[in-house]
């Protein structure tokens, strides 16, 4: 189709500039000469126009984004049809897109990677919210501004859940760099489709690349099917095992392992910039702006300066010089204690084991058959190197489970690790339970995606376990209680320590 440069459609919109082209549409940037703006268009090509699916699929698009009012989303302001050919006005986003992005920089920097990933799981969650799924997530279509805030685009192949028909026949829809298991073999497509497709979208920003590379889009499709996703980590090291727990969990092929709603998703994405930008100290970019929105037990985990901006640095000048030196102290002894620090842990006597370091925020409680989890806000206390804190579970009454297998909390080490004993500090004696472990890539749903490697007996204050791994590196080791002891109604864990 010959390009519309100059037309006016409707006798108010000014096509100014082709700026995409697709096999169904043109965009343009145009001119809204009523309201004086700058907007863009997308122009279905009129010899498409002639083919009712095709059709009803364009205007599709326009009535599910106009449903979206949110802030990463690009909005539709208007919509018609001039000279037999339909076509939607947008708003105009000056800037470029995500995979422009990562053409010119290569690896983003992890905390804009993150962000990045939380403003476009935002606006997925408002899709569906309104039972709309986008079905094509890339960097293609994701907008960055002038001011750096992304916005997700062309929702041209989306579809209402409460609609038949339609790219609902099990037709594949979709870029194959990004398709998730379910579309790439022609199943029914939901959120966690969307999931997915962020998911590979945080990969490519984090390493540079697409995780796949075939010589045709159905191979790469295959290989979304049969081959798990690289690890992240071994390409690009500084990447944090919890956060390439998420880039896992959010690409595990089987749809339970997988994150199950938007808000699991950016809940971990969240905690992963606050811990992100604790270890770093510093912000940049887009995260700068990210970090205004997180909530409260994320910005928690926030140092102060980032917390209060220039109000905390005023305030550390009119403190002065005593205050200070007392930070200083009290900042060496927290880095002395903080993140299980290995030089704090001395190795059980007469045995050549080397303390693991465990970093700060790697730690997650573990309640597979429950739904509240297991006081998820305390897990940190389990790895902070003091032994006056600790986490502890649920309270159960009558000292069972109520009905649960078990109850339990995992380390996350970065890296993977061989370990040879655990080394369990705990104020709940008598308790029973076990040490099990699992390799990189999403942790388990449930117990029995495990392997145990070591019983616990009426656990004492200091209990070790020694673990035999074979030699097999693996990424989560799994404290998983079963029994309470006698007249308890939870247990409590001070400090889990790792030994290789």
């Amino acid at each position: 189709m010959s390009s519309q440069v100059g037309t006016l459609l409707s006798g108010r919109y000014r096509l100014d500039a082709q700026v995409g082209a697709g096999g169904m549409s043109t965009v343009y940037r145009a001119f809204d000469t009523l309201l004086e703006r700058q907007v863009a268009i997308k122009l279905m090509h009129r010899e498409i126009a002639s083919d009712s699916d095709q059709l009803e699929r364009f205007r599709r698009e326009a009535r599910a984004v106009a449903q979206l009012n949110h802030p990463h989303v690009v909005g539709v302001i208007d919509a018609g049809e001039d000279a037999g050919a339909p076509y939607i006005v947008f708003e105009y986003v000056e800037g470029e897109t995500l995979k422009d992005r990562i053409r010119r920089h290569g690896r983003l920097p992890v905390s804009e990677a993150i962000a990045y990933a939380i403003e476009v799981s935002r606006a997925l969650g408002a899709a569906h919210d309104h039972r709309i799924v986008h079905r094509d997530v890339k960097p293609q279509n994701v907008l960055i501004d002038e001011e750096g805030t992304a916005k997700v685009t062309d929702f041209g192949i989306a579809r209402s859940l409460a609609e038949e028909g339609l790219t609902a026949d099990g037709r594949v829809l979709g870029t194959t760099d990004y398709v998730s298991p379910e579309q790439a073999l022609g199943q029914d497509v939901g959120p966690q489709s969307d999931i997915y497709s962020l998911g590979i979208v945080l990969f490519e920003m984090l390493t540079g690349d697409v995780p796949f590379h075939g010589e045709n889009q159905v191979a790469v499709a295959m290989k979304h099917v049969r081959e798990e996703l690289p690890d992240v980590q071994m390409r690009r090291p500084e990447v944090s095992s919890s956060l390439a727990a998420v880039v896992d969990r959010a690409t595990a092929h089987e749809l339970e392992r997988r994150y199950q709603t938007d808000q699991e998703l950016i809940d971990e994405l969240e905690d992963a910039l606050a811990n992100e930008m604790a270890r770093s100290g510093e912000a940049t970019g887009e995260a700068t702006a990210v970090m205004r929105t997180l909530p409260s037990r994320a910005r928690r985990r926030l140092p102060l300066r980032l917390r209060h901006g220039i109000r905390f640095l005023v305030l550390l000048l009119l403190l002065g010089a005593a205050v200070a030196v007392a930070l200083i102290v009290l900042a060496a002894g927290r880095t002395e204690r903080g993140a299980q620090g290995s030089r704090n842990i001395t190795p059980p006597p007469h045995t050549n084991l080397k303390p693991f370091s465990l970093k700060q925020g790697n730690v997650k409680d573990y309640d597979p058959e429950g739904t509240g989890g297991e006081h998820p806000d305390e897990v940190k206390l389990a790895i902070d190197g003091d032994k006056g804190t600790a986490w502890s579970t649920e309270n159960y009454e009558g000292g069972t489970l109520n009905g649960k297998s078990g109850v339990g909390i995992y380390v996350i080490a970065d890296p993977t690790v061989a370990a040879r004993a655990m080394q369990i500090l705990t104020p709940t004696k008598g308790w029973d339970g076990a040490v099990y472990v699992a390799p990189a890539g999403a942790p388990p749903a449930g117990i029995s995606g495990w392997k145990k490697l070591g019983d616990i007996t009426s656990a004492r204050s200091s209990t070790r376990v020694d673990l035999d791994t074979a030699h097999n590196r693996f990424r989560y080791y799994l404290v998983w209680i079963t029994k309470l002891p006698p007249g308890a109604s939870q247990v409590s864990i001070s400090e889990i320590r790792l030994f290789r």
